[in-house]
């Protein structure tokens, strides 16, 4: 990919370090001193040696309720010369190792995938014999010029591979230096490498498929004609500087409050989101985050059958995020906020303008011309945009999340970059499509997990699922337009593994029995979800044991502060059944209490002609709307907008 912090259309913009500066809140993402002593704590403990590296670091978050145990933080540790691995609790206030587990790679899973991994599968392939004379009957004869994709394994149980730490590689031919590999993929052949040996364990070589030669390099100027010149500057101008304002992570914005998180895991998390209503901040959400992320693909090759891929959870898209440059990613009046993540060592790294933060007009809030009076008025809607992006291989994905003036709360997740490429050929024909001469994007899904620890007005809450209903014709409905919606109340997390139905235009409404609104009913919120297709692989599959969460459009869990992954704790290999279905086997009362929902949602892609060699944006994603939480329209109080052309206001 092109070095585009050299580009000069676009201009740096230096960003804020998240959470760096006084006290730090309970819920502020680990600082770079932290993260420093965490590492002093480690090393003192025996547990970080010169062959240990550190898979994952991030804040071990406060129960809502209880003592306040301090600042902690959790680790998972790799012995990358044994395999052994840790999963360490440190005590920041206490300067001490907390708790430690050893990590079972047979009955928990692996660790997340290291960066120094990738360099590895490469040295160790050069080294092979076997997979140069694959590479030399496809017409390779230098290895060099191939670019190699370590993928995260599964599991699968294969002879040889329990307890093994693996990856699985593919290949794509580089022609030169400046050329993208996708458009040249080197089918029929995969190679699986034991990460800790350092040893190719199998080389699988189902026949050798011509290698596609028309080149994909759109980066290059005039590769694919001149540019436009028909495009006018849009300039977008807040004179008087943004409407929000920032206090350490606390952002406020209108009415909202929310506090910005981040973790080298699942990215950008927001807490306590809450809104003013009647002079106090009334919550809403203590917390969200997009807690996994999978990629299933639907061919079932013996070189690509394993192709599922989860990238939060194997390969913690947080800490894969872009810096992103204003005038690219990000057009008007914006804030930057640095995150810190951790490196292998575990030492800090500091990830440059990875979030962005800023308004955006959108369109008209409300209108009415009135008949009868004349009058005539229009507010303009405007929101708060926090977002971040990441690339993860060929794939890039921007997370938007959405507060507007009216109290609705939104996510959007935008997927662009590169499809992953096969040879096309008759086998693949019916699991891919053709995007280029020859050459095949395989059928795959990208499916998201958003968990939502909800606070309705308080921390007892129950989730009502609301559908339209038809009603019959007869002595209460002569004329048969009658119709209405029936509220089924989900009483245990038994009950709450539900799927959305866009023909019944089914919500779910967060409410909070305990409080009322001013005609009596609960106060509340509602989930509208994506109605669209749900995993498709196969009952009794591996990814579907490894993936269940994405088997349901909606779960309720009760609250444990030990529950924060859809697909369990250690993702990387686990042999399934981990995360929400475990959660929610103890069946847990979930109505009236401390509750968290989890809402699958994605898209299906049947790549077309149209998403190479690039792919456009598309998008996916929920929304959060009140429902009775206010007493009338929250946004009567806004002002009407200057014309253009005078002061006077718009009426």
């Amino acid at each position: 990919m092109p070095d585009r912090s050299k580009s000069t259309a676009c201009a740096p913009h230096q960003g804020r370090v998240l959470g760096e500066g006084g006290t730090p809140h309970p819920l502020d993402p680990l600082r770079g001193e932290e993260i420093l002593q965490v590492r002093r704590v480690l090393v003192e403990a025996g547990a970080l040696g010169e062959s240990t590296r550190v898979a994952y670091l991030g804040l071990e978050e406060p129960p809502k309720d209880g003592p306040d145990p301090g600042r902690r933080a959790r680790a998972f540790l790799l012995d990358v010369t044994g395999g052994e691995a840790e999963d360490v609790v440190v005590s920041l206030r206490d300067g001490r190792v907390e708790s430690r587990r050893a990590i079972d790679p047979v009955t928990d899973g692996q660790v997340p995938m290291l960066d120094e991994e990738h360099a590895l599968v490469r040295r160790v392939l050069a080294q092979d014999a076997e997979w140069a004379a694959a590479l030399a009957r496809r017409g390779i004869d230098d290895p060099g010029r191939v670019y190699l994709a370590a993928l995260s394994a599964g599991h699968y149980g294969l002879p040889g591979e329990e307890g093994r730490r693996i990856a699985r590689v593919l290949a794509h031919l580089r022609p030169t230096q400046e050329s993208l590999p996708w458009a040249h993929p080197v089918d029929g052949l995969v190679a699986y490498v034991d990460l800790i040996k350092g040893a190719v364990l199998e080389i699988v070589d189902s026949g050798v498929l011509p290698v596609p030669r028309e080149p994909g390099d759109y980066h290059l100027p005039g590769a694919f004609g001149p540019w436009r010149t028909t495009q006018r500057p849009i300039e977008i101008t807040q004179p008087q500087g943004p409407s929000f304002e920032i206090d350490g992570t606390l952002v406020t914005w209108e009415k909202w409050r929310v506090r910005i998180g981040y973790d080298m895991r699942e990215g950008l998390v927001l807490h306590q989101i809450g809104f003013e209503d009647g002079g106090r901040v009334r919550p809403i959400v203590h917390r969200a985050s997009v807690a996994e992320m999978l990629v299933p693909y639907g061919d079932p090759s013996p070189v690509r059958f394993w192709q599922n891929y989860f990238d939060t959870g194997e390969y913690q898209l947080g800490k894969l995020a872009n810096s992103l440059e204003l005038g690219c990613d990000c057009l008007g009046e914006i804030t930057y906020f640095d995150v810190t993540v951790t490196g292998g060592d575990g030492t800090p790294k500091v990830l440059r303008n990875a979030i962005c933060m800023h308004e955006e007009d959108f369109g008209v809030l409300w209108k009415h011309t009135d008949p009868a009076n004349g009058s005539a008025e229009t507010r303009r809607q405007r929101r708060l945009v926090i977002s971040f992006f990441v690339t993860v291989g060929n794939y890039d994905y921007g997370f938007y999340w959405y507060l507007y003036l009216d109290g609705t709360i939104e996510l959007e997740v935008k997927a662009t970059g590169i499809v992953f490429t096969a040879a096309y050929d008759e086998r693949a024909a019916p699991y891919a499509s053709q995007v280029a001469p020859g050459l095949a994007a395989p059928y795959h899904q990208h499916l998201f997990s958003a968990r939502l620890d909800m606070a309705v007005d308080g921390p007892r809450n129950a989730v009502d699922e609301v559908d339209v209903a038809t009603r019959p014709m007869g002595p209460g409905n002569p004329y048969g337009n009658a119709f209405g919606r029936t509220v089924t109340r989900l009483r245990t997390e038994a009950e709450a593994r539900r799927d959305a139905d866009a023909a019944r235009g089914r919500t779910w409404h967060i409410v909070n029995p305990e409080v009322r609104n001013r005609l009596g009913d609960p106060v509340g919120y509602a989930l509208y979800p994506q109605a669209g297709p749900l995993l498709l692989a196969a009952e009794g599959s591996s990814i579907r044991r490894r993936a269940e969460f994405a088997a349901h459009h909606l779960w309720v869990t009760r609250y444990d502060p030990a529950e924060r992954y859809p697909a369990g704790d250690l993702v990387n290999q686990h042999p399934g059944g981990a995360g929400l279905p475990r959660y929610a086997a103890a069946g847990r009362d979930i109505d009236g209490q401390d509750i968290v929902l989890w809402h699958t949602f994605g898209m299906t892609h049947f790549p077309r002609t149209e998403d190479w060699p690039v792919m456009p944006v598309d998008s996916c994603g929920f929304t959060l709307r009140p429902a009775g939480f206010f007493d009338r329209n929250p946004t009567l109080d806004v002002p009407p907008s200057a014309r253009h052309d005078s002061s006077a206001p718009c009426h």
